[in-house]
């Protein structure tokens, strides 16, 4: 397993080793030892799945209590997963990081507690897989706006309107999110 720091250098672009031939591949998507020798240190308690058409935009997502580290992989289809750093004592604070994940390369992004996380997909469908380091909890969940200018985030939808749920299309601005300390 590869890791290559991000823009916030704890969330980690993950390239696992895959093994091919001509019957299809095998990987591991996680193994404890391999991820402590990387620096994550994560006891996942609960797997997430999400399957969603192109232009879904889900996010930017966080729990206010209980926060959930995510290992998050893609196995068919293509995102743009974009991670904002809300912990108000990070040297990242307020920055984001964003990056491709696709079925095809297997790559993962390991979002550690404390940041918003959300993501918008770029192919016909999208399976996204994604383990949690704590029980979702709808009571902490809070939503900063996708599209917040003082983000910044460009997101590739390619001129098309996002499908949004109602709690995404009423996000708070950053400047009004509740933050980590």
């Amino acid at each position: 397993m590869e890791a290559t720091p991000t823009e916030i250098p704890d969330v980690l672009i993950l390239q696992p080793k895959v093994f091919g031939d001509a019957r299809g591949f095998f990987m591991e998507s996680w193994n404890e030892r391999e991820f402590e020798r990387l620096g994550i240190r994560a006891r996942f308690v609960q797997d997430n799945h999400s399957r969603s058409a192109k232009g879904v935009l889900r996010g930017l997502h966080y729990q206010i209590k209980q926060p959930q580290g995510k290992l998050v992989r893609v196995v068919a289809g293509e995102i743009f997963d974009v991670v904002v750093d809300i912990r108000r004592r990070s040297p990242t604070f307020g920055k984001k990081a964003a990056v491709r994940l696709s079925g095809a390369d297997h790559r993962m992004l390991w979002v550690p507690p404390g940041l918003a996380h959300g993501f918008c997909v770029l192919s016909d469908m999208a399976d996204v897989l994604y383990k949690s380091s704590d029980f979702y909890a709808p009571e902490h969940e809070r939503s900063i706006l996708w599209n917040d200018p003082a983000l910044g985030i460009h997101w590739p939808l390619d001129g098309i309107e996002p499908l949004l749920s109602a709690k995404d299309k009423v996000g708070k601005l950053f400047k009004d999110a509740e933050y980590f300390e």
